[in-house]
């Protein structure tokens, strides 16, 4: 009783502490408006009405101010007020614009909204440079909701997401606010102070809502959602849309707004659709209604998005400023669909000021300290959108909610639950505790059971034991694994105990050893299931294996921001292996398996001689103009598109029993992934390298390239591999140069083609090289097709592939899967 009569008199404390204007804003039929701008005339001080067209517009003098209320579609209403006492109600009735097409004057047979795209295009630059720089106010809110949620997802309980779910399995699975202060400098930087935080149901959480994942600026030829999305004033915009002039207004201060349709000539090219509304003379936005669908955004999850602007004119700096957004989706994807909006409103900008690129770093979003820890009572003198009920009485459900589920007795009462052992637990159990935060168990994962010609089939266990140290995400990891060969009769085991230190550096520090069957290419180029399913139906046994008994020590860490160490020292054990069985579903006469020698597939010899080693490898990465978003508790790095990342690493071999196969290697990697304005997404990676002291080091020291020899890929993209060549062929303890690049023109080419473009697919090409001393160059080209399959379900990719070494050596069809 005792709280509930704080909470009380909190509320009532805050309503008469805070200056408001407070209200309601209906139209004529006394609807709620929602997203109508409010603002004190002549100035950026302003608010939103939420969902219920409830509004707070906070001031801080009793004395007279002009209110200007804007809402597409509507007529602006300008109202004086004296205000003497607080809080002050005034509640607003919109009246709906006439939109006409009367006063338009077709002088020739041009359609009259061409001509005004075309001023605006013209007047584009000029308006885009008219804001060199800017600090504002920033406000966000995030809500996503899930409707009809299974009861689990890939077989994992997800049980009622944190409180969020209701008797149906819907509701809110997201709410958190930030409040920040916004510096801005022409053409792209963007940094942001966020003061406040709140999370739903987390009281020591942080919100992700931030200004740099939602500043979307028309004025630029393409804006960014999950791809380079045209513009519909991009110099190149007729390429891509038809416009239709549906009607004229004015605005509050006379100017005649034109009301255009933005139509896309091809609906699965990367562009929008729906209503820009532009200023006439001045040629400037006025404000935006624009959808855009998951595949023109690419973001395959989302059904729809719809994007709202609206822009206020400030007669002191003479341009129109961002003031509101909102963005709508809804979204669905294996069985799970949803919907949600983020919300932001600019407010008090102070325009080209005298920022420089001196106040700008790399740092693009910091928070001030206790941004997490603000009452009730600050939020709501501050927050310039009210809460709508379901908000409300979602903060004050999860915030009850989560002091009960913190409880010892709660989280108790749920792990016996949990840990109860039932009959589907045999593949895999996990005990959880979670109030001392820790899990154990064991798993037989599917996975486990594969066949190689050295082993057999083999079965696998693995252990496990978690330990969450504190809120700084350090945790304790103790893993081990045992595996089974049925052929070779042979049991091995690996275990390992990992420490994170925090993550903000992301310290680790891993001490591990066993005994393991392991690839000669630690890249493990062929995979368990591919070399399982070659051998058993096509009695091709490509993987070659050797053991590897080992204690090894590895350490990494962000020393400094975009440059990584990672480092490793190991004491080896290595023992060549023999093939066990010639185990096969459908053995033929012509074809018997090769031997497990990948220098001679024809010897039964042993590749190497038996041998201990130690080896050291040292390797520095650096991620050129890196950009990092500090919270309390971590940093989260994000990679600049405009430069590469550089890799350089040495590798020693010493102290071992056979002198020969001491060795060191230097080696170097560049590599690059970024969008070509509406023209795709260019990717290349090269590696080179040079071995010394090393004329007759074991063979799995060598440098191995990744080939392809059963036609199937699971890659993403193929910048790591060369599909028409084998896995050993090429290896090499010299120098080496290995380059790949590949550009998906992601729907630009096969989008323009009638018929084709409606299939949504993309082509893809590529070219791939790589040089030794000791051999002709060998060079790949490809041309393939992605993005195959239907709705969301675009998981295939087809590629035809020409390889030549001193001449035409071959070619092949690739077949791509990217869903496991």
């Amino acid at each position: 009783m005792k709280k509930q009569l704080l909470l009380f008199l909190s509320i009532t404390f805050c309503t008469l502490a805070s200056a408001q204007i407070t209200g309601t804003i209906t139209n004529t039929k006394g609807e709620p408006l929602p997203f109508v701008n409010i603002l004190i005339e002549n100035t950026y001080k302003g608010t939103t009405s939420n969902d219920d067209g409830y509004y707070e517009l906070s001031v801080s003098e009793t004395k007279a101010y002009t209110i200007v209320y804007t809402y597409l579609g509507y007529k602006t209403v300008k109202k004086t007020v004296d205000i003497t006492t607080f809080p002050f109600n005034i509640d607003i009735t919109l009246e709906e614009e006439s939109v006409s097409l009367n006063e338009v004057v077709v002088e020739s047979e041009e359609n009259p909204a061409n001509a005004i795209i075309r001023q605006t295009i013209a007047k584009r630059k000029e308006n885009l440079e008219k804001i060199q720089s800017f600090k504002a106010d920033f406000y966000s809110r995030g809500l996503i909701r899930i409707k009809d949620a299974p009861e689990k997802i890939l077989g994992q309980d997800i049980g009622d997401l944190g409180g969020g779910l209701d008797s149906t399995r819907s509701g809110i699975i997201y709410l958190s606010e930030t409040i920040s202060k916004i510096q801005y400098l022409r053409p792209n930087q963007l940094k942001e102070k966020i003061t406040a935080s709140k999370v739903s149901g987390d009281d020591n959480g942080f919100s992700f809502n931030n200004a740099q994942d939602v500043y979307f600026n028309f004025y630029n030829n393409v804006v960014t959602f999950g791809g380079e999305n045209v513009s519909p004033i991009a110099n190149n915009a007729f390429s891509y849309y038809r416009y239709k002039l549906e009607g004229i207004f004015y605005d509050e201060h006379g100017n005649l707004i034109n009301k255009i349709n933005v139509i896309p000539k091809r609906q699965n090219d990367p562009v929008f659709s729906g209503t820009i509304y532009i200023v006439e003379d001045q040629w400037t936005l006025y404000a935006i209604e624009l959808d855009i669908t998951g595949t023109q955004a690419r973001i395959p999850a989302a059904d729809i998005i719809s994007l709202k602007q609206s822009f206020s004119y400030s007669k002191n700096n003479d341009l129109w400023a961002l003031i509101s957004q909102s963005i709508d989706f809804k979204y669905g994807i294996f069985g799970i669909k949803g919907d949600g909006r983020f919300t932001a409103v600019y407010s008090n900008y102070e325009f080209n000021t005298n920022l420089s690129q001196k106040d700008f770093g790399a740092e693009l979003v910091s928070f001030e300290n206790e941004a997490n820890k603000k009452d009730s009572l600050f939020w709501k003198q501050i927050r310039p959108v009210p809460l709508t009920s379901e908000e409300s009485k979602d903060y004050i459900k999860k915030d009850s909610i989560q002091i009960v589920r913190e409880s010892k007795t709660y989280l108790d009462s749920v792990d016996r639950v949990k840990n109860k052992f039932k009959l589907g637990d045999v593949l895999g159990y996990t005990y959880n505790n979670s109030y001392k935060k820790y899990s154990l168990g064991f798993d037989i994962p599917i996975g486990g059971v594969q066949f190689n010609t050295v082993q057999g089939f083999t079965t696998q266990l693995d252990l496990f034991y978690t330990k969450q140290l504190d809120e700084f995400r350090r945790y304790f990891n103790a893993n081990a694994s045992i595996q089974y060969g049925f052929s070779d009769d042979r049991l091995r085991a690996t275990g390992s105990l990992r420490y994170k230190f925090n993550n903000t550096n992301r310290r680790f520090l891993t001490l591990s050893g066993g005994i393991k069957v392991e690839q000669f290419n630690p890249a493990n180029p062929i995979s368990p299931i591919g070399n399982t399913i070659a051998s058993l139906f096509f009695e091709e046994n490509y993987m070659k294996l050797y053991e590897r008994r080992f204690i090894q020590l590895n350490y990494s860490e962000e020393l400094f921001n975009g440059f990584s160490l990672y480092s490793d020292i190991s004491y080896e054990n290595r023992t060549a292996l023999f093939n066990t069985t010639d185990q096969t579903f459908y053995p033929r006469a012509d074809q018997e398996y090769i031997s497990n020698n990948p220098i001679d597939p024809s010897s039964t010899d042993a590749p190497f001689e038996n041998h201990n080693i130690v080896k050291f490898n040292i390797t520095g990465q650096i991620n050129f103009g890196q950009k990092y978003l500090s919270y309390p508790d971590s940093k989260f790095n994000i990679r600049s598109e405009k430069y590469p990342t550089l890799v350089l690493s040495y590798e020693k071999g010493f102290a071992s029993t056979i002198d020969d196969y001491n060795f060191d290697q230097i080696k170097a990697r560049v590599y690059q992934s970024f969008n070509v304005a509406d023209k795709g997404r260019f990717s290349y990676n090269i590696r080179a390298g040079k071995f010394f002291n090393a004329d007759n080091i074991a063979f799995m020291d060598f440098q191995h390239f990744n080939g392809n020899q059963i036609n199937v890929s699971r890659r993403g993209n193929y910048t790591n591999v060369f599909n028409n060549l084998g896995y050993y062929d090429l290896s090499t303890n010299n120098s080496y140069l290995e380059m790949h690049a590949e550009h998906d023109f992601n729907g630009f080419i096969l989008g323009k083609i009638p018929g084709l473009n409606k299939l949504n697919f993309n082509l893809i090409v590529g070219a791939h090289n790589l040089a030794t001393p000791d051999n002709n160059p060998y060079q790949e080209f490809t041309i393939g097709i992605d993005n195959i399959g239907w709705g969301k379900w675009r998981f295939l990719r087809f590629d035809y592939i020409r390889s030549y070494q001193g001449g035409f050596q071959g070619d092949a069809i690739l077949f791509g899967l990217k869903f496991f």
